[in-house]
């Protein structure tokens, strides 16, 4: 197969990168195997922080991820509220002393942390659901925002804007570059975001369903299967909205809480608990825990690898925007 032309814009030449498709990072699957194949493609590969249970077991995976890739790749670190929380500042830490140079942020972003990543010469890509969010991230420092659509994987917020506004909404604010997240997952959807002013796309869930994903086949079959309409928007009335796919569990979790009184996160601890969905996902059990995924399901209809996927998207991306051009003469 023969490697489309590369692309060129500001997200592409601060990333170092052929192709301005990201994937996005997530947790249990942001694994060097998919982050390396992601970064051979002429993407940027990312892994999670998160995912490996110590600092020192991150540096060991951003080797192992060295090995298997020379192209540039970055690592995630989400930032939530937690009791007791993570050490954070340890990961950063472990990322800067690694000689990471892209950092992929969501949650909350301290002004200390970018101030730490810039002076060692970080780019930082901060992940938003609302303009206003995306905005003081621009003022704080950040290099590139990612802007979630509702229709995302993961946390959409709770303003519950889709892509169509936000992107062009963000796009025409900021000065910095944007990214369009959620409901991304071919050259159809890469098209029209630069159309609709982001320079690249943040992809999560297409990207597991692609041979090097490190998640159990099923797992990626069931996503082949489900439509646009299985998924499920948990945590609502916990005012922390989360997007996975629909099964039994998640149908569990919104049973209890639609329940007369609502619901407190102790009664739904058990069945959401992250150990079990990456049990569900590396043993491949769909029903047996929470399976993070978008609407952008409704698009997967094959698993290939994450090569054949970005070339796919790229020379389709060209012909959608030569089309475009070719009707307005």
């Amino acid at each position: 197969m023969n490697d489309a032309a590369p692309m060129s814009n500001r997200v592409t030449r601060m990333l170092g990168i052929r192709y301005p498709i990201i994937q996005g990072g997530m947790m249990w699957v942001g694994r060097a195997e998919l982050a390396a194949a992601v970064s051979n493609a002429g993407g940027l590969g990312i892994l999670t922080a998160l995912t490996q249970p110590t600092p020192d077991a991150l540096v060991a995976e951003i080797e192992r991820c060295r090995a298997m890739t020379d192209q540039p790749f970055g690592v995630n670190l989400t930032i939530l509220p937690s009791a007791p929380p993570p050490p954070y500042e340890a990961y950063l830490d472990a990322i800067i002393g690694s000689g990471i140079k892209i950092l992929e942020t969501a949650g909350n972003n301290p002004k200390d942390f970018i101030a730490k990543a810039k002076k060692a010469g970080v780019v930082i890509i901060h992940k938003c659901t609302a303009v206003r969010h995306a905005l003081s991230s621009e003022r704080n420092g950040v290099d590139i925002v990612s802007i979630d659509g509702f229709e995302c994987a993961g946390h959409p917020g709770e303003d519950d804007v889709g892509g169509l506004v936000l992107i062009p909404g963000a796009a025409s604010r900021l000065k910095i570059p944007v990214l369009a997240s959620g409901g991304i997952g071919d050259g159809r959807g890469l098209a029209a975001a630069l159309v609709l002013g982001a320079e690249g796309v943040n992809m999560g869930t297409r990207f597991c369903a692609t041979k090097e994903a490190p998640i159990h086949e099923s797992i990626k079959q069931m996503m082949v299967e489900k439509n646009e309409r299985d998924t499920k928007l948990i945590f609502r009335t916990l005012h922390n909205s989360g997007r996975v796919l629909q099964n039994a569990i998640s149908d569990e979790v919104v049973a209890i809480e639609r329940r007369p009184g609502g619901c407190e996160f102790a009664d739904i601890h058990h069945l959401v608990k992250g150990v079990r969905g990456r049990e569900a996902l590396e043993r491949g059990l769909p029903e047996d825990g929470l399976i993070w995924g978008g609407q952008v399901v409704g698009l997967i209809d094959d698993v290939p690898s994450c090569a054949e996927l970005i070339q796919r998207m790229v020379l389709e991306c060209r012909e959608r925007l030569s089309f475009g051009q070719a009707c307005f003469g």
